[in-house]
């Protein structure tokens, strides 16, 4: 069987700008991999060319079949992204929002069946979001905001599930809820996982494999134990680190500089 995701020699320019140069990649099915890199790496843009959003060189294949190839519908079956901003349409109540994650599965014209209003319910009471469903999205705090994003994706029923930067705007307690529910879903099956994130510590906790990206070329890729070392901080990200392996992953410190000690008087 075909892999969810694999990437040949993909390159993207936005605005006549390189962003990504020759990556390879390959997301096997079942597993949680995160792309990690500092800023202006082209994280997001790797997300968006597997989602289909941005024109792209090379070849992106989704189980098997080339992207390219692939009806708008039928992708939408197969990948749900969460993005770091969606669009928040205004006036829309979170229940109507997250049920447009049914809409690859809804005719045209036609209206949402039993068994779409059936995972959207499941979805909002999994995501502590029930309470909410009558709630305008613009009316939500950041956190909320967050966890009604994800619930649309995952009421789409996709195999590969696109997330950038999901825990953003959530809190420490939120954001163990929303990872750990992911992991669940991926662990009962069916659910692969391509991510990026800038917490560290959480990717490495979280992922199966880290992909370090730096100036839109994948420079380190393996387990987290592989790619989370203070060398490589410390090149790529220029950042004075201690990673300590605490059991469940590695845990990534930041270091003070030392103080040098106070002059005499």
């Amino acid at each position: 069987m075909s892999d969810p995701v694999e990437l040949e020699r993909v390159s993207v320019a936005l605005d006549g700008q390189p962003i990504l140069h020759g990556v390879d990649l390959t997301v096997p099915e079942g597993s949680w991999v995160t792309v990690i890199g500092p800023n202006g790496a082209g994280k997001s843009t790797l997300l968006r060319a597997v989602g289909g959003l941005v024109a792209f060189g090379g070849a992106i294949r989704l189980f098997g079949t080339p992207l390219r190839r692939l009806p708008r519908r039928d992708r939408a079956r197969l990948v749900a992204t969460v993005a770091q901003d969606p669009v928040v349409p205004p006036g829309m109540a979170v229940l109507d929002y997250v049920l447009l994650g049914r809409t690859p599965y809804i005719a045209p014209l036609g209206r949402e069946s039993a068994t779409d209003l059936a995972a959207v319910d499941a979805v909002l009471e999994r995501l502590d979001l029930a309470g909410l469903a009558g709630r305008r999205l613009e009316s939500l705090s950041g956190g909320e905001r967050q966890r009604a994003f994800l619930a649309r994706a995952l009421a789409q029923g996709a195999s590969l599930l696109l997330l950038d930067e999901p825990t953003t705007a959530l809190d420490i307690g939120h954001q163990q809820d929303v990872l750990d529910l992911v992991d669940q879903l991926r662990r009962d099956g069916g659910l692969t996982v391509l991510s990026t994130m800038h917490d560290l510590s959480v990717a490495g906790g979280y992922a199966d494999r880290l992909v370090l990206l730096v100036d839109g070329r994948l420079v380190a890729a393996g387990p987290p134990r592989e790619v989370l070392t203070e060398q490589l901080l410390s090149e790529h990200y220029r950042a004075r680190v201690t990673v300590v392996d605490t059991g469940h992953g590695p845990l990534v410190v930041p270091v003070r500089p030392a103080r040098s000690a106070p002059t005499p008087s």
